[in-house]
């Protein structure tokens, strides 16, 4: 098991007019996931709700901010004790046999056009053994044909501009990968956390956006930027791709600083705590949901 703890901090400026703000900054509360301590805090006395979507676990923080200054902090320690499965024993799941919660998963979306993909992702993977080995070779392969680099990309970077450029940060390494899963009709979907165990060197700690592949009987964790540690991913928000999962969406006149995070693990003698590492086994923090009877 893991303990983490984290914060994070946003601020803006409202125009005259104030905004309307729905933020995905919440530790998602799963049977794997499960929350030690948390604390809000607005710096505006605004009316706010947090709600869950029960089909993903995802919490959404609504408010209407006040003209000028609104500060956003969020802090929480939570436990993550996940599945640790062998490889080479999982297996993909035949369309029939998925469940409903995964189907959403298979279609195309507004930045995985896995329609556009297909003789791609036949020419690549079609020939490798169904299962978790062929869905690492596809980590692998975005991995290696994309290059990590701040500020190459936008919010409308599609994974079919990717595939084109090679250039891109976390969230379009995602994007590819779930198109090429999708288009081998694997389900895969977009997942929110911070970069846990990201190199210095590439920023300050951000946001980070990584790939949950349904297999066997859960969603696994992958990583196809590889920047930082799956193992320390916490779950913020999922869903089909980044238009789902914002970690902010604003609608009112707003001027916005760099949001600052932290993250850690907390580790203590006579605790079961791990530090997070890299593994060569498969890791999901979901848990088993059962096919579909053939």
């Amino acid at each position: 098991m893991v303990r983490i703890q984290f914060a994070i901090d946003l601020h803006y400026e409202l125009s005259f007019q104030g905004a309307d703000f729905v933020f995905n900054i919440h530790a998602a509360k799963t049977a794997a996931q499960s929350i030690v301590s948390e604390q809000l805090s607005i710096s505006q006395q605004v009316p706010h709700t947090i709600q869950t979507d029960p089909a993903t676990c995802t919490r959404y923080l609504r408010l209407t901010g006040a003209p000028g200054p609104l500060h956003i902090s969020y802090k929480a320690v939570l436990d993550i004790k996940q599945q640790i499965d062998l490889p080479d024993l999982i297996q993909e799941v035949p369309i029939a046999q998925l469940p409903l919660s995964a189907l959403t998963y298979i279609y195309p979306s507004r930045y995985c056009q896995s329609d556009r993909l297909a003789a791609l992702a036949m020419s690549e993977f079609g020939h490798l053994p169904k299962g978790y080995r062929r869905v690492e070779a596809i980590r692998n392969w975005v991995n290696q044909k994309v290059t990590f680099k701040g500020n190459t990309s936008s919010s409308t970077t599609s994974a079919l501009d990717t595939l084109i450029d090679r250039v891109g940060v976390c969230r379009d390494f995602a994007h590819m990968m779930i198109a090429i899963c999708r288009a081998l009709n694997i389900p895969a979907r977009f997942t929110t956390g911070i970069d846990y165990g990201a190199d210095p060197a590439l920023g300050p700690t951000d946001f980070h956006a990584y790939v949950e592949v349904f297999l066997g009987t859960r969603w696994y964790i992958f990583d196809p930027s590889g920047t930082a540690i799956p193992m320390g991913f916490i779950r913020l928000a999922t869903g089909r791709d980044a238009a789902d999962v914002s970690f902010a969406t604003i609608f009112g006149g707003v001027i916005s600083q760099p949001p600052v995070i932290s993250i850690a693990a907390i580790t203590e003698t006579g605790q079961a705590w791990e530090l997070p590492r890299h593994r060569h086994e498969a890791l999901s923090t979901d848990t088993p949901q059962p096919a579909v009877a053939a």
